[in-house]
């Protein structure tokens, strides 16, 4: 999908964004023969310590709105798709916020987000009460999808399914069963972390759980100074574990990293999604510690295909770096929205927001990813988790675990 390493992020702009086929109207009737105009918003993290992966969804977004405005996806559109980008800093206390701008904008359809598990969660119930449909590309708390929010979906596997594949693979393939776990305190990595540390209990190995909060600086609303790292790392030095896992995101991993090669660790370090970018090789001093570090996601390395290919040129063109985590997840789960849309007009109903949140549920899409279908609790259909490692200045995919 995405593990070539980035160039510098392009300056944000604010605001709406024009794409291909923008109209400042939002209704039909501006002129003879107009065609009627939605907004798809993206909501996630576009400015702090982990911004990168914020972007890496804005630009996916923008790209299949553009695609589909030219008619390269779906033929030609019988409306016209313009598109607003909301920063919510990642953050469960702006989150809500954010939510409240775009349900009263009377124009906007969907939302592709909120990307963040505990922004998600603070958003969500805005969103539900307006009936509108939020796609996540990367939000996986478990809790997410257990609240009978009928316009929430997801398109990547829930912590349940990560956190336990995580457990196997560091006990059972790698057989490392003295292990050192640690929660962000956030709600994806608190959850993570909780599922990972209660299967690799359950496979037999021995578990040292540990919270240490995430930092002001990640921007994902925690409360953690970055002078905690020396300390937590000669903790974890004294404990001897044979691995460390890290619930939480690169932004503060990266700092934990470096501690614990200053404190002379020389066991094995793994994380999850929130981990998985090449910024957290650029977080870490000396960035040769972060080397080895074993990242899972659930989100395959593209690149095989001839779509995949077109894909990752189209997007480095518009964003000017290439495509990271959840790049390709944000691009399905903008398409999937659209499809639905597409979907309601050739049957001769309605687009409105209801409307789009009952076509979701029944959305078959095939996307960069995986086939997106959805099922009735807003999940995914389909579990597989992928284990990458840091090898020098790059994340490797390994495989499935």
């Amino acid at each position: 999908m995405r593990k070539s390493l980035r160039l510098a992020a392009v300056p944000l702009l604010a605001g709406a964004v024009a794409v291909t086929g923008f109209t400042a109207a939002a209704s039909a009737g501006t002129r003879p023969h107009a065609k009627p105009t939605y907004t798809i918003a993206y909501e996630g993290p576009l400015s702090g310590g982990v911004a990168q992966l914020g972007l890496n969804m804005d630009y996916a977004v923008r790209l299949a709105i553009n695609d589909a405005n030219q008619g390269k996806t779906f033929g030609a559109l019988p409306f016209t798709l313009k598109y607003v980008r909301k920063d919510d800093q990642g953050s469960p206390s702006v989150s809500p916020t954010v939510a409240a701008q775009l349900v009263a904008n009377s124009s906007v359809i969907a939302v592709v987000g909120p990307a963040f598990s505990g922004a998600t969660k603070a958003a969500e119930p805005t969103f539900h009460a307006a009936h509108l449909a939020t796609v996540s590309p990367s939000a996986t708390a478990i809790a997410l999808a257990q609240n009978h929010w009928n316009n929430f979906f997801r398109v990547v596997a829930s912590d349940q399914v990560q956190g336990t594949a995580d457990a196997d693979y560091v006990v059972k393939t790698l057989h490392l069963t003295k292990i050192y776990n640690i929660s962000d305190g956030s709600t994806y990595g608190a959850g993570l972390s909780s599922i990972f540390g209660g299967r690799a209990k359950h496979d037999g190995a021995s578990v040292t759980d540990a919270t240490v909060p995430s930092t002001t600086g990640c921007g994902n609303g925690g409360n953690g100074d970055p002078t905690q790292y020396p300390g937590v790392a000669s903790t974890i030095v004294s404990h001897h574990p044979k691995i460390v896992f890290y619930g939480g995101y690169y932004c503060d991993l990266g700092l934990l990293l470096g501690a614990l090669h200053h404190a002379g660790y020389s066991g094995k370090v793994m994380s999850g999604d929130g981990s998985d970018d090449p910024h957290l090789i650029k977080g870490t001093n000396p960035e040769s510690a972060a080397n080895g570090t074993l990242l899972s996601c659930a989100c395959a390395v593209l690149g095989k295909t001839a779509a995949d290919r077109s894909f990752g040129s189209a997007f480095t063109k518009l964003a000017h770096f290439a495509p990271g985590t959840y790049s390709a997840e944000s691009f399905d789960a903008a398409n999937a929205i659209i499809k639905a849309m597409v979907t309601l007009s050739r049957e001769h109903k309605a687009i409105t927001r209801a409307n789009v949140v009952t076509a979701l549920h029944a959305v078959v899409w095939v996307g960069l990813t995986k086939t997106i279908r959805f099922q009735a609790n807003g999940n995914i259909s389909g579990t597989t988790v992928y284990v990458n490692r840091v090898q020098g200045t790059k994340i490797v995919q390994l495989g499935v675990e």
